[in-house]
């Protein structure tokens, strides 16, 4: 195959024949009369991807055995649950119907990369379009409805039908759906939602005017409490989400910048639309001042052709992975990987601190794929820290509703050299194992041991010398991520009291002194001590970090708690050019200027903050009209 013929299949520009011609090499022979509106082999595909070296790919799996894969996740035991979207793009609306959507279990018995077990877990989907599993069965988006489909006995079988825990999300977000579900740190279930998807989600039979009204940005569910919560909106069309070793929460979006970081009663920049909050007046920017496309139209962006080639490869990004495993290079430990569909690669970006929070600095792509129907869609780590990537094998994207294929599907896993065999399962090791794992060096181990804990410790199963042993490491541990990772075990399990937040509100980690907060509010109650705590804090503590903390906490707290710790942190004059915590700020206390318009008044000689001052004139302005 010649480098013309090579460009032609990939629809490269000549301006970026030299990348084609590096990449050639790694291209194995397609036929020269091959139609362009048919797909690669799956194991052409994966023979295409290039990689740094020392890096190798194998196709984990691929059509027929899989097709239309929207989502995925891994169970305790390191196998893949799959969902096959057969519904996609033509959601079905009426209720009484029922769809043919899959979730496959897919298991590499003997650790070569490639799958020898697949097995159909259930069939009758609906609009599916996100996966967790946990708490004796599988959480499933399917718009209107987040779903939990039982298997108290793990025995890859339906207990009973799926049952309907939320309902209200819009059928009419067609590829702007809810998706993205991941399990916090903190025991909640998270999740996306689009732009264009104005929803009233509650429990089935919730009065409209008790309903959580949202479009874009992040939501969260309880598995035990049962209550569902909005986090921070804004965005467009996020498609991916995780958290990094501190617990902050990052998405992945398409159109506008790329990334973000969701702080909990955040507000970032949207593509377009009102805020559901009329008076935020201001929204917060992304962390990443760079784009993936070379700017102008995003449309012009498809084919990662040209300066979009230079620039990242285009404007629409799938999937969030931060890697925190233990296979790639340590260089990449905490770097975010991003699915880029019309550059057919994968981006990444590392973070720096930033004052109260991140900073996005771009570094190089990782990962080129030479099919031109390439359309990763999800990435995620795996108990022997190789990666597993999705790819949804079409010739469109997400605003292409008539030419979709049906028939593809594949699913790749990238490894660095090759990993230690692993067998596992989780849910058959003591509590005691569970807790040494939260020093395991692959996060995927503290991550799923800590929701076990947490799932034993709802049924009351939790041995009673677990909870001393995490107070013994949360003790013992000497690095911020290592008190993190105790803290929030014990937290999940119940072993974390307000007496221990109200100490750890001191601890010399800020991020430790931050989650201390959080938790602390969490369930948004709060004694005049407490709170009196808090105060000082914000008076006092020298940490950006911390006010971030103490901003995001003013929305949990009534009217007259807002006002107390709000004065000593809107007196920092050197938070005034701070990413967050200006607007942060103004989203905590902007429903009190209404409430008491004289006390506002009162309260601007204090404001060190131009942007906070400036906002409580402008909305005193807006009363008064």
């Amino acid at each position: 195959m010649n480098l013309r013929s090579f460009c032609r299949v990939l629809r490269l520009s000549p301006a970026v024949a030299l990348t084609a011609s590096l990449l050639l090499a790694a291209v194995p022979a397609i036929a020269e009369d091959q139609p362009a509106d048919q797909p690669l082999t799956p194991a052409e595909a994966a023979s295409t991807l290039k990689m740094p070296a020392g890096f190798r790919s194998t196709l984990f799996a691929g059509e027929p055995d899989v097709i239309q894969p929207i989502a995925f996740t891994l169970d305790d035991r390191g196998r893949l649950w799959v969902v096959e979207s057969l519904t996609y793009p033509d959601w079905i609306t009426d209720p009484a119907q029922t769809g043919h959507d899959r979730i496959l279990i897919f298991e590499d018995e003997n650790n070569d990369g490639r799958f020898d077990r697949r097995t159909v877990f259930y069939d009758q989907g609906t609009n599916l379009s996100g996966i967790a599993v946990g708490f004796g069965g599988v959480w499933l988006t399917a718009v209107p409805n987040l779903l939990f489909i039982p298997d108290q006995n793990a025995d890859d079988r339906p207990d009973g039908p799926p049952e309907v825990l939320l309902d209200g999300w819009d059928l009419k977000a067609r590829h702007n759906v809810v998706n993205g579900l991941t399990w916090g740190p903190d025991g909640w279930l998270y999740g996306c939602n689009g732009i264009l998807s104005n929803s009233a989600v509650g429990k089935p039979g919730t009065p409209d005017e008790q309903r959580m009204r949202m479009n874009c940005g992040v939501w969260r569910y309880h598995p035990v409490r049962h209550e569902v919560e909005w986090v921070a909106s804004g965005s467009t069309n996020p498609w991916g989400l995780d958290f990094d070793e501190r617990g902050q929460i990052l998405i992945t979006n398409c159109v506008i910048h790329h990334l973000f970081h969701m702080i909990p009663g955040g507000h970032v920049r949207r593509m377009f639309g009102q805020d559901l909050t009329s008076s935020t007046f201001g929204l917060i920017e992304s962390i990443a001042d760079y784009l993936h496309w070379g700017g102008g139209r995003w449309q012009d962006s498809r084919g990662g052709q040209g300066i979009h080639h230079e620039a990242g490869g285009g404007h629409a990004h799938a999937g969030a992975m931060i890697y925190l495993g233990d296979n790639w290079p340590k260089k990449y430990y905490g770097s975010l990987f991003t699915c880029n569909i019309h550059g057919r690669r994968v981006n990444c970006d590392q973070f720096e601190q930033a004052g109260s929070g991140l900073k996005a600095i771009r570094a190089d792509d990782v990962l080129f794929s030479a099919d031109p129907w390439f359309r990763g869609l999800e990435l995620k780590y795996g108990p022997d820290g190789g990666v597993y990537m999705t790819d949804w094998s079409d010739t469109g994207e997400c605003h292409d509703y008539v030419n979709t294929q049906k028939g593809t599907g594949r699913i790749f896993k990238v490894t660095y050299g090759q990993p230690k065999p692993v067998k596992v399962n989780l849910q058959q090791q003591t509590d005691a194992e569970l807790v040494q794992l939260q020093h395991h060096a692959n996060l995927w181990y503290a991550r799923h041991a800590r929701r076990i804990l947490q799932e034993r410790a709802a049924a009351g199963t939790l041995e009673r010398a677990t909870t001393q042993l995490l107070r013994q490491q949360l003790a013992a541990a000497g690095t911020e991520p290592a008190v993190l990772r105790a803290m929030w075990t014990l937290y999940c399990t119940n072993g974390l009291t307000d007496e221990d937040l109200e100490q750890l509100l001191s601890h010399k980690f800020p991020y430790v002194r931050g989650w201390s907060i959080q938790l602390l509010l969490d369930d948004r109650q709060i004694t005049t001590d407490q709170l009196s705590q808090l105060v000082e804090l914000a008076g006092k503590n020298p940490s950006p970090v911390v006010r971030l903390y103490l901003a995001s906490a003013l929305q949990r707290l009534d009217h007259d708690a807002r006002w107390q710790l709000a004065a000593p942190l809107l007196a920092h004059a050197e938070d005034a050019e701070d990413h967050n915590l200006p607007l942060m700020l103004w989203y905590g206390i902007e429903p009190l200027i209404a409430a008491e318009p004289g006390r506002a008044v009162a309260l601007l000689p204090q404001v060190q903050i131009p942007l906070v001052r400036q906002y409580i004139a402008r909305r005193l302005v807006q009363l008064e009209k």
